[in-house]
């Protein structure tokens, strides 16, 4: 059989009220019991979403989900549809006696913002290397993510996946 014992803490009250404001708080002269029952719990929040897999499996990659580039020596846009977008890959940048740049930008058609930048260093010296990049960006109606490549011996790679569509609800694979 279940014990009953009355819990008093201002702790506890203050956040009763924060958490259930329509439930009128913690009201005077009730008092806050807890029982020595065990009553298991049930986390549905993910279903109560939108979305029935976990925040890991979804994100996974498919088929289907992402978007493979490969950007050398030209200007792309890589992606032009509304939503949240994880954007990974990796930036090639061969040995180069003049100034060559990568970059992914977003952009509206006005303004261009750079999200990531990859430089050639001017000098004789210079080893080809390879940079990572992995960031999410989020396209309002008329955006559109661009990558360019100015010259032949630097090259971006890397594959675009939309997480959430433009109200944030999530998208599976």
């Amino acid at each position: 059989m279940a014990q009953e014992f009355i819990i008093k803490s201002a702790d506890i009250e203050d956040k009763i009220n924060q958490l259930l404001p329509s439930q009128g708080g913690f009201q005077a002269g009730v008092d806050f019991s807890a029982s020595t029952m065990v009553i298991p719990i049930v986390d549905l929040t993910e279903t109560a979403e939108g979305s029935s897999l976990r925040e890991d499996l979804q994100k996974a990659f498919s088929l289907n989900s992402t978007t493979a580039f490969q950007v050398n020596a030209a200007t792309t846009t890589i992606i032009n549809t509304t939503g949240t977008f994880r954007i990974f890959g990796t930036a090639f940048i061969g040995a180069s006696s003049s100034a060559a740049v990568c970059t992914i930008s977003v952009t509206d058609g006005t303004t261009t913002k750079v999200l990531y930048t990859a430089k050639g260093i001017t000098s004789s010296q210079v080893q080809a290397r390879q940079e990572q990049f992995d960031f999410l960006v989020k396209l309002e109606a008329g955006d559109s993510v661009v990558a360019i490549s100015s010259s032949s011996i630097f090259e971006l790679n890397g594959v675009t996946r939309q997480i959430a569509d433009l109200a944030g609800n999530l998208v599976n694979p």
